[in-house]
């Protein structure tokens, strides 16, 4: 079979791509972890929504009543 060795090539590189993408994701995840400010890295937008402290607060107001 001639073509045999240029088919597992071609898988071999697919393979090397897909992986080479994979750990270039996991790379990008964790450059935003570390630029983050409030430590989340999905860019999602709803760690921000979050007010913490006001949280915090109204559940120690529900303790007083």
């Amino acid at each position: 079979m001639p073509g045999g060795n240029f088919g597992q090539m071609i898988q071999q590189i697919l393979v090397i791509l897909v992986f080479v993408a994979a750990v270039g994701y996991l790379v990008s995840l964790v450059v935003k972890q570390f630029r983050a400010k409030s430590g989340c890295a999905t860019g999602c937008g709803k760690c921000g929504a979050l007010d913490i402290k006001a949280i915090e607060a109204r559940i120690n107001e529900a303790r007083k009543e």
